[in-house]
């Protein structure tokens, strides 16, 4: 009678050991998305971060599979006052519509160039050359629209329980990255699951 006992739970340990692991962490409580028409994926990135850069040709790969019903939003996160700058970047690129011109290339120049971009001039000089008139960058930069982004950006990683990045929320219940999946590659599949997971139950909702 032990030798089954111990055979059935050697089994049963076994099928743990071999089932695959869920790749995400639940968000307790979960939070409310922007637009509740649309399943909701968030990156929380910082363009100082090799792991974000490297995960961004996957990520720009994805996008161009990207379902209707989903919606796509970048998160700069801010960690410290360097994190700040570069987040106001990003804010400065969205409130110009120069996002796409200007996204790559700043993780290029930041992970390839080693060049840091930290100051309002620096970055100035890095729009110009793509193309923004530079008066104008420098009042969307001072504005009072960036400086509202910067408040909220602050608030929104621990909101999330953001740690590290990169990481991604699915539509504010579900947050994933490279430690919780144990690759990039399996961001992408977890994402996909539970995009999946998602579209199905509001399918179901009366």
């Amino acid at each position: 009678m032990l030798k089954k006992i111990l055979l059935l739970l050697f089994l049963s340990l076994a099928t743990v050991s071999q089932a695959e692991p869920l790749g995400y962490e639940t968000l307790t409580p979960a939070q409310p998305t922007q637009n509740p028409d649309k399943i909701e994926i968030i990156e929380f990135f910082w363009y100082g971060c090799p792991h974000c850069y490297s995960l961004e040709p996957v990520l720009t790969k994805w996008l161009k599979t990207l379902p209707d019903n989903v919606e796509f939003i970048r998160q700069p996160a801010v960690f410290s006052s360097l994190w700040g700058k570069h987040a106001k970047a990003y804010f400065v690129a969205e409130a110009l519509g120069v996002v796409d011109k200007v996204h790559a290339d700043l993780f290029d120049t930041i992970q390839n160039k080693k060049q840091k971009l930290t100051s309002e001039e620096e970055l100035a000089d890095f729009f110009v050359a793509h193309g923004v008139d530079k008066t104008k960058f420098h009042n969307t930069f001072n504005s009072f629209l960036i400086d509202a982004k910067m408040r909220q950006a602050k608030a929104m990683a621990p909101r999330y329980g953001i740690t590290g990045v990169p990481a991604i929320i699915i539509n504010g219940k579900y947050k994933t990255s490279g430690p919780i999946a144990k690759s990039q590659a399996n961001i992408i599949k977890v994402i996909n699951r539970l995009i999946k997971q998602e579209t199905d139950a509001k399918k179901t909702r009366p």
